[in-house]
C-alpha cells in the first residue's frame, strides 16, 4: 500500500490517508498473527489444515485489500462494495462497481492494478504447488508433465516458484514498455500491464480499451499479451532453458490456439456477412473480444452484445472455458475439456469393441482412473455451482440473462457479463448487496477451483 500512498502524496490529494491507515491496520493484523503463532518447532499441517489455510489466506487478503476502497472519502463505498472490488481484483475477475473511473484518483487506480498483479502470481503458484498436492480437478495430471524432468530443470518447488515469478515479472515489464511505445501514457501502461498479464481486466478508463479505439497497434499488443497471460507460463521457463519447441509440443497449448483461431474465424465471418464490417475491422474486433473473454481478461473495445445472437451465445460459452492450466486465467481450463473428450472417445470405442483395452493418454502420460474421477467431479460440481449461483441471483430480482451471465462471469473470473446492467458497457454497481455478496463468494469459489472451498462445508472431511 506504500506505492499508491506515495502516488497520492505526489498528486497532493487526501487519499494518501486511506492507504496509510490501511497499511497500519494490515501491519497490526500481521504482527498479531506472527507473534500468536510463533514457535521454535517445525510446523506440520494435516490435509484439512492445508485446505483451510489456503481458503482463509485468500479471504483475509480480500478483506485487507478492501480497506483503501472502504476508507476512501472520495469513493464513499460501503463495506459490501469495497470487498466486492477487492475480491474482483485479487481473483483477477475484473468486475467493477466503480462508475466513473476517469475521475478516480491515481492511487486507487494503481491499487486496483496491483491487486490483480498480486492475485495473478498467487494463482500461478497455487496451481503449480498447492492444487496438485490436494489432487483437485485433475491438477495432479498437469503436475506429472514436469515431475519426470524436475531433477534436470528445476529440482525444488521454491526454484519453480522463483522462475515463474521471474517470467511473470518480465512479461509485465515487457507489456508495460510495449504499451508505452504504442502511445499509451506511462501510468496507464503500468496499470494495464499489470491487468493484462494477470488476465484481470481492470482499466483506468470507464470505457476500458475503447478509450484507445483508434490505436490499432496498441490493441494488437494487448491481444498478444492477453493470449500469453492465458498460456501455461511454466512452459516459458522451459522455452527459456532451450526447449524451443515446447510451446507447440504441449497438447494443451495446441488446443488453446486451435480454439482461439476457430472462434476468431467464425466471429470474423459473422461480422463481415451479418454486420457488414470490413475485413480488417472484423479481424481486429473479433480477435480482441475472443482473446479477452477466453483468457478471462475482460477488456472491451465495444459492446459485443449488440453484434447479434451468435456472438452472444459464443461469448457465453467462452466464459466457461478459460485458458490453460498454470496460467492466470479462470474458467474450467482447456486441459479438462481435453481430458473429458478423451474419456468420451474411449467410451465410444468400448461401445464398438466391448472387449478392447483402451488407455487414454495426455501429453504422453496415461490418464489414470483417479484423474478421470477428479475431472468428472470437477465438471459436475462446476455445473451444480453455476446453477445454484444463478438461482440465488434470481432470488434477488435479477432477470434471466443477467443472472446466468453474472453466475458464469463470476465463477469463471471473466469480468463483464451480458445484458443491459452488467454487460460490456455496464457495471455491477446497480446490483443489490445480497447479489454482490453472492458474486463475491462465486469469484473466490471459481478462483480456488471449487473443491478448496466446498470441501470445508463437508462434515466428514473434519473427522479424523
Amino acid at each position: 500500500m506504500t506505492i499508491p500512498m506515495l502516488v497520492e502524496l505526489r498528486d497532493n490529494t487526501q487519499e494518501w490517508q486511506c492507504f496509510a491507515l490501511s497499511g497500519i491496520i494490515g501491519i497490526g493484523f500481521s504482527l498479531l498473527f506472527i507473534f500468536s503463532t510463533k514457535s521454535d518447532d517445525p510446523i506440520t499441517l494435516r490435509i484439512q489444515e492445508v485446505f483451510l489455510l489456503t481458503a482463509l489466506s485468500w479471504i483475509t487478503l480480500c478483506f485487507i485489500g478492501s480497506l483503501p476502497f472502504f476508507l476512501s472519502q472520495n469513493l464513499g463505498l460501503s463495506l459490501t462494495d469495497a470487498v466486492f472490488e477487492s475480491t474482483s481484483g485479487l481473483t483477477t475477475t475484473g468486475s467493477t462497481i466503480l462508475i466513473n473511473l476517469d475521475q478516480v484518483s491515481r492511487g486507487i487506480l494503481l491499487w486496483r492494478a496491483l491487486l490483480q498483479g498480486i492475485g495473478g502470481i498467487g494463482i500461478i503458484v497455487m496451481a503449480l504447488t498447492i492444487l496438485p498436492f490436494l489432487r483437485i480437478g485433475g491438477m495432479h495430471l498437469f503436475h506429472s508433465e514436469f515431475s519426470d524432468r524436475s531433477e534436470k530443470i528445476l529440482p525444488r518447488v521454491s526454484q519453480i516458484t522463483s522462475a515463474i515469478f521471474f517470467i511473470y515479472s518480465l512479461l509485465i515489464i515487457t507489456c508495460i514498455f510495449s504499451l508505452s511505445l504504442a502511445g499509451m501514457a506511462p501510468f496507464d501502461a503500468l496499470c494495464h500491464g499489470l491487468s493484462t498479464i494477470s488476465t484481470g481486466g481492470f482499466s483506468t478508463h470507464t470505457n476500458s480499451i475503447k478509450a484507445y479505439a483508434g490505436n490499432t497497434t496498441l490493441q494488437i499488443i494487448l491481444i498478444i499479451f492477453m493470449a500469453i497471460g492465458g498460456s501455461t507460463l511454466i512452459l516459458f521457463v522451459r522455452f527459456g532453458r532451450g526447449e524451443t519447441r515446447v510451446l507447440w509440443q504441449d497438447a494443451q497449448m495446441r488446443a488453446y490456439f486451435y480454439v482461439l483461431g476457430t472462434c476468431i474465424a467464425l466471429l470474423s465471418l459473422w461480422n463481415i456477412t451479418v454486420n457488414q464490417k470490413s475485413l480488417a475491422d472484423s479481424l481486429l474486433d473479433s480477435s480482441f473480444s475472443v482473446v479477452s473473454i477466453l483468457t478471462t481478461t475482460g477488456f472491451i473495445t465495444g459492446d459485443y452484445s449488440t453484434w447479434g445472437g451468435f456472438p452472444v451465445v459464443l461469448f457465453f460459452f467462452l466464459m466457461f472455458s478459460g485458458g490453460c492450466t498454470g496460467s492466470t486465467s479462470g474458467g474450467i481450463k482447456i486441459f479438462r475439456f481435453q481430458v473429458l473428450f478423451l474419456i468420451a472417445r474411449m467410451h465410444l470405442k468400448l461401445l464398438r469393441l466391448p472387449h478392447g483395452v483402451f488407455i487414454p493418454t495426455y501429453n504422453k502420460h496415461p490418464i489414470s482412473e483417479s484423474i478421470t474421477l477428479s475431472v468428472l467431479t470437477f465438471f459436475t460440481l462446476y455445473g451444480f455451482s453455476f446453477a445454484a449461483i444463478a438461482a440465488a441471483l434470481a432470488l434477488t430480482d435479477m432477470d434471466l440473462i443477467t443472472s446466468l451471465s453474472a453466475a458464469a462471469t463470476s465463477l469463471g473470473n471473466v469480468g463483464p457479463g451480458l445484458g443491459n446492467i452488467i454487460g460490456p458497457t455496464g457495471t455491477f454497481s446497480p446490483l443489490k448487496n445480497e447479489a454482490k455478496w453472492i458474486l463475491t463468494f462465486a469469484m473466490l469459489l471459481g478462483r480456488l477451483e471449487l473443491l478448496t472451498i466446498l470441501i470445508l462445508f463437508t462434515p466428514t472431511f473434519w473427522r479424523n
